[in-house]
């Protein structure tokens, strides 16, 4: 394996649970979700390579190192089946985890996530990939606001919006740019029919790259799945509205454990 050692954060007790962020993100993202699951769950959040606390290996990266990342990461801490929640490319990281590992992956969460994009789709994400490189990525954030979250949120927490960005910033161009392009070229529609473990599927209704459209078509692909729409919401969702992602989450993962609390 192409594996870095990640930097990560285990909290509470019971099943793993293995928690994936998005471009750009780190593993805080998780906090808020976190204080909800530690009581029944034992919680891995991590930084993805080259983000945070983790190595910075040369770019470009692949989906497979990042599959081969968290893999290492269950190896290390000898967990022998993990349940997995990914957020955005961390939603296309877990179930190419367990289409990978089909033994150690219990349970795949994909949040506000793709699959099924249309020519149109395509050329969005390729239009914003080609407006980063000739302008810069500090330049577009702009674009990136308006598609995280909702108008309401912008206005009642701004220093919420600001600390989002500022982790972009952050974040090495190159490695910014590689984990965008892997996002936006990876396409499940092949093998997701090949995840064979249960399933979560939840977007935001509003979620103009991961909408509803994108979401349905993974459910209908996936043999064993769940989905959610939340309404009113858009990318952002562990940000803006933890606390209505965290009782489906919950509901779902301790149906996977056969536990009732």
């Amino acid at each position: 394996m192409s594996a870095v050692d990640v930097s990560y954060r285990v909290r509470g007790n019971g099943p793993p649970l293995y928690l994936v962020h998005g471009i750009g993100a780190r593993k805080t993202t998780w906090d808020a979700v976190i204080e909800g699951l530690e009581d029944v769950f034992t919680c891995v959040s991590y930084d993805l390579r080259g983000h945070g606390e983790s190595p910075l290996p040369p770019t470009p990266y692949s989906l497979d190192d990042l599959v081969d990342d968290l893999e290492a990461l269950r190896q290390r801490l000898g967990h022998e089946r993990i349940h997995i929640a990914g957020h955005s490319l961390g939603g296309m990281i877990g179930p190419a985890y367990a289409r990978a590992h089909p033994r150690q992956a219990a349970s795949v969460s994909l949040l506000s996530t793709a699959a099924g994009r249309s020519d149109d789709d395509r050329a969005k994400l390729q239009a914003v990939g080609a407006a980063m490189r000739r302008d810069g990525i500090a330049e577009t954030l702009g674009t990136f606001v308006s598609r995280w979250f909702t108008d309401p949120f912008i206005d009642a927490h701004p220093e919420r919006v600001e600390a989002r960005l500022q982790q972009v910033r952050d974040t090495p161009a190159d490695v910014f740019l590689s984990v965008f392009d892997i996002y936006a070229t990876t396409e499940m529609a092949p093998w997701l029919a090949d995840v064979s473990c249960p399933c979560l599927v939840l977007t935001g209704e509003l979620d103009g790259g991961c909408n509803p459209r994108l979401n349905r078509f993974i459910h209908g692909q996936l043999p064993d799945s769940r989905l959610v729409i939340l309404e009113g919401l858009k990318h952002a969702l562990m940000i803006e509205a933890s606390d209505r992602v965290l009782p489906h989450l919950r509901e779902f993962l301790l149906g996977q454990t056969g536990s009732r609390s």
